[in-house]
């Protein structure tokens, strides 16, 4: 004998919860494109400053009274740098020793402009040479963060702005290294020259 289901519409029943409770994990909100009544705090000051072009020169520039008497060459040097404010020229010697071809200073310079770029610096690089990049700063005030910009990079070996050149500490000049190069390649001609030949 069969046995009648005490309650028949029970499995449905729980079909349809299940089912319920699957679309309720679905629910889709819907958010308005009006948003004129929130109000977003959270940036700083430097978040809304950041790519903006620095103004040419400072609202209110007064120089500070220095007495040059008592202040070496290389130092005064430095506050006439970090006061002026039109375009600056220079040069970057590139690392002796390292073979490249047009395309990798040309990719030396492309990374160096984007780069800069992103900080606020306007500065444009072509190169010249396999080993000379010049620079075109727009704005004289940024030129000392780009002197330590580029004696960062890697590539670079000397950074000539005007008649000042900047090396990193403990670097010798670029004409010294160029020098012991040439010597180095002399002697080792003169060292070929009188070694005895082996014969085959």
């Amino acid at each position: 004998m069969k046995m009648k289901n005490p309650f028949p519409l029970l499995p449905l029943i729980l079909l349809l919860l299940v089912v319920g409770w699957s679309e309720a994990g679905k629910a889709k909100v819907h958010i308005t494109d009006d948003l004129d009544d929130i109000v977003d705090d959270e940036e700083d000051e430097a978040w809304k400053e950041w790519g903006k072009k620095k103004p040419s020169v400072p609202d209110e520039f007064d120089p500070p009274k220095i007495d040059h008497d008592k202040m070496s060459l290389s130092e005064i040097q430095h506050e006439i740098m970090s006061r002026q404010y039109g375009p600056v020229y220079g040069f970057v010697k590139l690392r002796l020793g390292t073979r490249r071809t047009r395309e990798t200073v040309t990719e030396i310079t492309k990374k160096w402009t984007k780069v800069l770029k992103t900080g606020g610096i306007e500065v444009n690089f072509m190169g010249v040479d396999l080993v000379t990049v010049m620079f075109t700063l727009q704005r004289g005030l940024d030129n000392l963060e780009l002197k330590e910009f580029l004696l960062n990079q890697p590539e670079a070996y000397e950074v000539k702005i005007g008649d000042q050149v900047f090396r990193r500490p403990g670097d010798p000049p670029l004409d010294q290294v160029i020098k012991e190069n040439l010597e180095n390649e002399e002697n080792k001609e003169v060292d070929d020259a009188t070694a005895p030949k082996q014969e085959l």
